[in-house]
């Protein structure tokens, strides 16, 4: 492929260093042109807000139905995953979820969701010190999500280590994607196990998919594609978003006075965690036809791209003074959840939780600060800490 230099780079993403801070790389390849050949992943590189913005909204161009991942053996395990369907098939999968996981359909878990972050509040204010990630940002995701699949008890454990960094599997063929395959092979098998054998309990998220499944509206393996789906994306965004946010708090003390001053700015402050921190840093999408960016820059037809919500999140075209973390911004239009036919469907669900922990800290706790070094859970997609060691303020 005959490229200009200006338009290739040899920037490593997924080496440890860039995972750790990808930011000020991102910078880079969006100040070199609207997308960037990546020299050594043969991959091009969409970067900023409104490339990446009109990519998301245009599955017909940039398709997900050949694969998100980088590399061929995870486009074949995920083919029937949601997120790797493109209308029309993804419709129908799609409400699925939304006949559940809906705005509406959820009301009927506020008052618990609201009453778990209460009880969570209150022990983090007597515990004083403790870790943002292992006992606040996994209280809800785990105990709310569990039982409205309706994951049978026997199996949750051994899910969510399963489920731990398997987005991994997504990125170029590195010592990280090759240690996520055998987990995500172990999560797959014992998916289609709980549902061959019905174990799902009934009433619950899974157990509609089974339904449906068993009614022929959806294949079988449709039906685990969705289930083994939402057991990775449910758990590690949220856990991400609510670790994130507290980090982000503890380091912008003044966010966390103006959140305990007004709790209702719980909301703005999750979209603002999600903008600064988007829990999923970017998918690969297949372009179905030449697509002209300007600037001299056009993709051919058949090409793979990385679109980048971490990074369009952080272009300072679109977002003002963009590395600054402040919770009465209001980005409504943040990327950090996607956009279009392929935007997160548990995204509600992932805002009443996030939305009930903030505040709730907010009523209980004057102050956060940090007590060691965070520990960073290096991936080559998601982003998140596997530790964040921290005390409440007196």
């Amino acid at each position: 492929m005959d490229l200009s230099l200006r338009y290739s780079s040899l920037i490593n993403l997924f080496d440890d260093a860039a995972l750790d801070d990808p930011y000020p790389l991102y910078r880079q390849l969006r100040d070199s042109g609207p997308a960037v050949w990546l020299l050594r992943y043969d991959v091009w590189f969409l970067g900023r807000w409104d490339v990446v913005r009109t990519a998301l909204g245009d599955w017909q161009t940039w398709s997900s139905a050949c694969g998100i991942g980088l590399i061929p053996v995870i486009n074949e395990a995920w083919k029937e995953a949601l997120i790797c369907v493109d209308p029309p098939r993804h419709t129908g999968m799609r409400r699925l979820f939304t006949h559940r996981l809906g705005p509406r359909q959820l009301l009927d878990v506020q008052e618990r969701i609201t009453q778990r972050a209460d009880a969570l509040a209150g022990r983090i204010a007597e515990m004083r010190e403790f870790d943002a990630v292992t006992d606040v940002a996994h209280d809800l995701p785990v105990g709310v999500i569990m039982d409205l699949i309706g994951w049978p008890h026997e199996v949750r454990g051994s899910l969510l280590e399963m489920a731990a960094g398997s987005f991994d599997a997504c990125g170029p063929d590195n010592a990280r994607m090759r240690d996520a395959l055998p987990r995500l092979e172990a999560m797959m098998a014992l998916v289609a196990h709980t549902y061959d054998e019905n174990l799902l309990e009934p009433g619950g998220f899974g157990a509609t998919v089974a339904e449906a499944a068993h009614r022929g509206e959806i294949p079988r393996e449709a039906a685990i594609g969705l289930l083994a789906g939402y057991v990775v994306a449910a758990f590690d965004t949220t856990i991400s978003a609510i670790s994130h946010g507290l980090l982000l708090f503890a380091q912008n003390p003044a966010q966390w006075r103006l959140l305990r001053g007004e709790p209702g700015l719980a909301g703005a402050a999750f979209n603002e965690t999600v903008r600064m921190e988007a829990p999923i840093q970017g998918f690969s999408r297949l372009a179905t036809r030449d697509v002209d960016l300007g600037e001299g820059v056009t993709i051919p037809a058949g090409a793979r791209a990385i679109v980048s919500c971490g990074s369009a999140n952080r272009d300072g075209r679109h977002f003002e003074d963009p590395d600054r973390f402040d919770i009465e911004r209001r980005p409504l239009d943040h990327l950090g959840f996607g956009f279009g036919v392929h935007n997160c469907a548990g995204q509600h669900l992932a805002r009443m939780e996030a939305q009930a922990v903030f505040a709730a800290l907010a009523r209980r706790i004057h102050g956060l600060e940090l007590r060691d070094k965070p520990l960073r859970a290096l991936n080559n997609i998601s982003r998140g800490y596997a530790r964040i060691p921290m005390r409440v303020l007196p």
